[in-house]
Formats: structure tokens, C-alpha cells, sequence
């Protein structure tokens, strides 16, 4: 692990003309970086894409969870698979079949668009749209990992204390009350945790747009950052100018990632 890592270090100081020209340029790569109109693009699409994902991912999820924990829903353990096992089939497959079911007139969201907004009609074209790129993409991976952050919320659900809720409904909580001073602190572990682990994958995210748009989208779109570093590096051939992008990214989670632990208090946790 150390050697790729101290490689890459290295890379990021020199200016290729392929795999195998290159030269020594120090911190060439990250002055150019930072003056780069197409990498702070690339940023901007993927905060974007990170504060819509977790905005949505997160409350459905434990909204799904809520629901697929009570006893009264029949057939709750095959309704959990199936929501997980989106999850399991992998983004490239599910970037393929979000195409289908996007697509204009046949796919199936689209004709249930057209059935239900008939004055919007079935004839969205959400690949060809910039407009519509980043929403596409953000309900595609919002129903890839729904599943995902469901079974962690169920576990955490199943986790808080009976006691507790038998207590509160005595004292004459009603079921918000309860939500609200019982079931959330008894969550925020996980919570935190989701939100944690859902901000560094939606800053890392790369196969489901590459795959999705065939590239990074119309009007660049769906340009993410690891996109722009799969671009520079094995694309253009510029793989030090890759590299100086990987080791921003690098920060750029870390850095957020500090933000949250202190915000949300995690590392009292620790």
C-alpha cells in the first residue's frame, strides 16, 4: 500500500506525455490545478451531486426502514432483499439499466411521467440534457444504494432499547415525541456513520455517469472529479496531472470529512 502511495506522490510532481516521456516539473501540477476552469467545474457537479444524494438517500432510507420494521407489514424480510439487492448487483449493470428506464418515450419512468404529467409527456431525454443530467444521476444512485443505507438504519432501529419507547408512551409521548427523543439519539451513531460513508462515495463517484452518459455528459454535465482525473490521466496520457488531481481529492474528503466528525460530534463516539 505504501509503495503505490509514495508512486503516486512522485507522479503528481511530473508532466507526462504518455507511459513513458516524462520530466521533473515539482509543484507545476498543482499550480495549474488550482487555475483549472474544468476541475473546479468537475468540483462544483460533484458537491452538487453529494449534497442532493444525501439529502435524499438518507431520510428515504430510514424512511424505508421504518416501515419495513413494522410488524405489520407482510412480507417485510422479501421486501428488504429486494430493495438491497439493487445494491449487490453492481453500478455498472444498474448505469446500464437507469438508461432503459430513462429512456425517451419507451423507458418505463418516463411513460409513468407521461401517464401521470401528461402536459410534460413521455419524450424526456435525460442523457441529452444538461439541464437533466445531474438529476438522473442522483435518482439512479439514490435507487442503487437506498437498499444499502436501509439495512444499516434497520439495525439501528432494532438496536434502540424497548424500554425506552415503553417508558416515553407512559409519560404520554405520542409517536413523533417518540421519533424525536427516543428513536433519533439512539440512531445518531449510525447516522453519522451513513453520512460519513455516503459523502466519500458520492465525492468518489466515477462508473455509474461514465457509464451512464458514455463520457462525462452533455455539456459536461456529469463530469465528476475522479472523471476528470480518468480523463487526464488515460485520456490524455498526462498521468502526473492525474495524479496531483487524486492527491487534491484526497484532501478534499479528508477535509470534509473533519467538518462533519466535528459538526455531528462523532469523535466523542470514538
Amino acid at each position: 500500500m505504501l509503495y503505490p502511495l509514495a508512486w503516486s506522490v512522485s507522479l503528481s510532481l511530473q508532466k507526462n506525455a504518455g507511459p513513458v516521456v516524462s520530466r521533473f516539473v515539482g509543484l507545476a501540477n498543482y499550480r495549474f490545478l488550482f487555475t483549472d476552469r474544468m476541475f473546479w467545474f468537475a468540483c462544483m457537479n460533484t458537491l452538487i451531486y453529494a449534497v442532493l444524494f444525501l439529502s435524499l438517500q438518507l431520510p428515504l432510507s430510514l424512511l424505508l426502514a421504518i416501515l419495513l420494521n413494522d410488524r405489520r407489514v407482510r412480507g417485510r424480510y422479501l421486501l428488504r432483499f429486494s430493495f438491497f439487492s439493487t445494491y449487490l448487483v453492481g453500478q455498472v449493470f444498474l448505469a446500464v439499466m437507469a438508461h432503459v428506464l430513462l429512456a425517451p418515450r419507451h423507458g418505463l419512468v418516463n411513460v409513468v411521467i407521461g401517464r401521470l404529467l401528461p402536459w410534460i409527456g413521455p419524450e424526456i431525454n435525460w442523457s441529452e440534457r444538461p439541464v437533466l443530467a445531474m438529476p438522473a444521476i442522483v435518482l439512479a444512485s439514490v435507487w442503487v444504494s437506498i437498499g444499502y443505507a436501509m439495512i444499516y438504519w434497520l439495525a439501528a432501529l432494532q438496536s434502540v432499547d424497548r424500554e425506552l419507547y415503553e417508558a416515553a408512551e407512559v409519560d404520554g409521548a405520542g409517536p413523533w415525541m417518540r421519533f424525536r427523543h427516543v428513536t433519533l439519539p439512539g440512531i445518531r451513531p449510525v447516522a453519522v456513520f451513513l453520512l460519513l460513508v455516503g459523502t466519500i462515495a458520492a465525492l468518489s463517484l466515477f462508473d455509474l455517469p461514465f457509464v451512464f452518459f458514455q463520457g462525462p455528459g452533455p455539456g459536461f454535465a456529469g463530469m465528476t472529479i475522479v472523471m476528470y482525473l480518468y480523463e487526464q490521466g488515460f485520456v490524455a496520457g498526462d498521468i502526473g496531472y492525474a495524479a496531483a488531481v487524486g492527491w487534491v481529492l484526497v484532501f478534499l474528503i479528508l477535509g470534509i470529512t473533519l467538518v462533519q466528525i466535528r459538526v455531528t460530534g462523532a469523535a466523542r463516539d470514538l
